[in-house]
């Protein structure tokens, strides 16, 4: 059965290096993703690149630092970056969808399920989507932050079967290779749980924390969950992607779980944009665990952050760990009036368990 794949592509390996520029990185990377078209494997591109082609063209010597000026920045790049795109992949008899999105556009169940049909009706055409975060409109509250949580939910909503992510490292290491001699190489992580653990290093250590790995396990951990395979992999050589796409063990592979969520639950566990946060006592949170069953306002212990009713609030056990996330049936006020008494806070239908498998 033909695999279906999102790919996503960093600012690390667009700009290119030495003679091979932006515009040849493209033209390679076209020509590898119309040869899974050709083999009629469809295929979903994630990129970056608008701010740093804007910023080339406006010849600034820095990237902005402020929101305008990225913003601004970004207008200017994404056209030029969708041209590239445009004639590489026209060279290859293919055409290519912009395809803009923020936070805001997947957190709304309507919009997300909109987004899902768009991208649905394009690959049945045989059209790449090619998608990027809307930086020109998007606040620092509705971004994304980075593109490999976009390229995650994007591979949640089209039910991919694996997420390709291209970076400017061989593989994720046991440590930030840079400055650890005894860093090694991981080939294969094979749980949820052992992307929590390593997320935890990566949260300690120093520069691999603060650049891309943390965020890349994020999505490792996002696309998993929903029964997707990851693979990460140096994108900086074209023999590596088609390596990848052939099946070969470069990079490290990131396994499926075996009990994959919903396409609802995921939506539920990563799209969302919780407002606040409930905290319920060791009955309450046994019974969510381990029966399934609905959130009531008898195991409420106290209430964070202010929201309506229908909104999306992180639920916390008594020693702080988030055990659930859901859509809330009373607003804020009214969760305050009516905690540790009768009736439904969260129904199950509206919850999904945060837990790692």
């Amino acid at each position: 059965m033909a695999k279906r794949r999102v790919i996503k592509v960093g600012t690390s390996v667009l700009r290119g290096s030495g003679a091979r520029g932006t515009d040849q990185v493209i033209a390679d990377l076209a020509s590898s993703l119309c040869g899974l078209w050709r083999r009629e494997e469809p295929v979903v591109l994630v990129t970056s690149g608008a701010v740093g082609l804007g910023c080339q063209a406006l010849q600034l010597g820095d990237r902005p630092m402020e929101l305008e000026a990225l913003q601004a920045s970004a207008a200017v790049g994404q056209g030029r970056l969708m041209t590239l795109y445009d004639q590489a992949f026209a060279a290859h008899g293919r055409c290519v969808a912009q395809v803009l999105l923020t936070r805001a556009d997947l957190a709304s169940r309507r919009r997300y399920q909109n987004a899902c049909r768009t991208l649905e009706q394009l690959l049945c055409w045989g059209v790449t989507p090619v998608i990027n975060e809307n930086d020109t409109l998007a606040t620092d509250e509705l971004r994304f932050g980075d593109n490999d949580t976009l390229s995650a939910l994007a591979a949640v909503a089209i039910q991919a079967d694996e997420l390709v992510l291209l970076t400017d490292i061989d593989s994720l290491y046991s440590g930030d290779p840079r400055n650890d001699a005894d860093a090694r190489p991981i080939p294969e992580v094979n749980s949820l749980a052992e992307i929590e653990a390593l997320a935890g290093v990566a949260k300690g250590g120093g520069r691999w924390g603060t650049g891309g790995m943390t965020t890349k396990l994020s999505a490792a951990r996002i696309a998993t969950a929903s029964g997707i395979q990851v693979r990460l992999a140096d994108g900086r050589d074209p023999a590596v992607l088609e390596a990848l796409l052939a099946g070969e063990p470069v990079g490290t592979l990131f396994r499926p779980s075996e009990t994959p969520l919903s396409s609802r639950k995921g939506w539920l566990a990563h799209a969302l944009l919780p407002k606040g946060s409930i905290t319920v006592d060791a009955g309450a949170e046994q019974a969510l665990l381990e029966q399934g069953a609905s959130l009531l306002a008898a195991g409420v212990r106290n209430v964070e952050g202010t929201f309506g009713r229908r909104e999306a609030v992180r639920v916390i056990s008594q020693d702080g760990r988030e055990v659930a996330r859901g859509l809330c049936a009373v607003a804020s006020d009214e969760l305050l009036a009516i905690q540790g008494q009768r009736g439904v806070v969260i129904h199950r239908d509206h919850l999904v368990v945060i837990a790692s498998n």
